[in-house]
């Protein structure tokens, strides 16, 4: 694993490959790279006209490259379904998912079906198009994978589950939560539900002998859009001069910060829940990476998992627990 780079991901000839948030940052990398090693890559992304810039600057960096653009909005679920209906029309099976958009420290708001923003797009919608897409990814002849982009964030924010669920703690979004909302507490609640979920889902598969591994990775510190984004919507604040000059002097390239998910994704022998960094922690070579305790609670997986279903009307029905 030291020293591992894009020139060691294993051919992908022959499999087919969904990119969330793929028409920029790391997204857009681990897509390239992807089609680099042989796979035909589906750029999923909110944008029409940023997705099919990226799919013709792929196309350029990678001559032969198969490559398209699908609409993707996480933070609509009547979008997540039309997507998953329109892959579905195109390819009959699907080989490697990568979770990777997302968003960060952004303002109180909701997503079209009323969730915190951040959660909705996250985990819940990213919830959804999984649980949607299993039956194509159950149709791959060699196995599929499902890589959930996380983040070191995650220990930020805890899921506290209330009576009912935890849509009572204003992490779904629910009565309230706007007057208890804090950004960053609420990004890394998303980041912990990225990794509650992969371990529910590696435990099912497990269970049900299926073929299909769920692991999780990280960034690190890498240059991206989601840092920009927020210290563009917190304008010319200390916080964003510090994430700005921490981006320039500290920050890993955007580049290296792909590494980890494209890691995850294509390793031969990597294992159910695996969590997959940078070695240092904010940088380096990929490894296995700490992770807070509660991302391994089985009760806690078990109940985002159920409200997850319910808030979204996405059942995983053919995977048994």
């Amino acid at each position: 694993m030291p020293g591992w780079n894009a020139r060691n991901i294993p051919a992908q000839g022959g499999r087919t490959a969904v990119v969330t948030g793929a028409n920029s940052g790391i997204g857009y990398v681990t897509a390239r790279e992807l089609a680099r090693s042989g796979a035909s890559v589906v750029l999923a992304c909110r944008s029409a006209a940023r997705g099919r810039a990226a799919v013709v600057r792929l196309r350029a960096e990678v001559p032969g490259a198969e490559a398209e653009y699908i609409p993707l909005d996480l933070a609509d679920l009547s979008c997540v379904r039309e997507f998953a209906a329109a892959y579905g029309q195109r390819h009959p099976s699907l080989d490697l998912l990568v979770n990777n958009a997302g968003v960060m420290a952004l303002p109180y708001g909701r997503t079209a079906d009323g969730f915190e923003t951040q959660f909705g797009v996250n985990h819940l919608g990213h919830f959804a198009l999984t649980g949607l897409l299993l039956p194509r990814l159950r149709a791959a002849a060699d196995g599929a994978r499902i890589v959930n982009v996380s983040s070191g964030f995650h220990v930020l924010g805890k899921i506290a589950f209330g009576q009912d669920g935890p849509e009572e703690t204003g992490g779904f979004g629910g009565p309230g939560s706007e007057h208890a909302y804090r950004r960053w507490v609420a990004y890394g609640r998303s980041k912990t539900a990225n990794l509650l979920f992969t371990h529910e889902l590696a435990r099912r598969f497990a269970a049900a002998g299926s073929t299909i591994t769920a692991a999780a990775a990280h960034p690190g510190y890498a240059s991206s859009n989601l840092h920009s984004g927020a210290s563009k919507l917190e304008g010319p604040t200390l916080n964003s001069r510090v994430a700005a000059l921490g981006n320039a002097v500290l920050a890993q390239p955007t580049a290296s910060g792909a590494l980890p998910t494209l890691y995850a994704a294509t390793e031969p022998g990597v294992r159910q829940d695996a969590f997959i960094g940078p070695r240092f922690g904010w940088r380096g070579a990929p490894a296995p990476s700490w992770r807070a305790g509660w991302t391994l609670d089985d009760t806690a997986g078990e109940r985002l998992w159920a409200a997850s279903e319910k808030l979204t009307g996405v059942s995983f029905a053919t995977l048994p627990r």
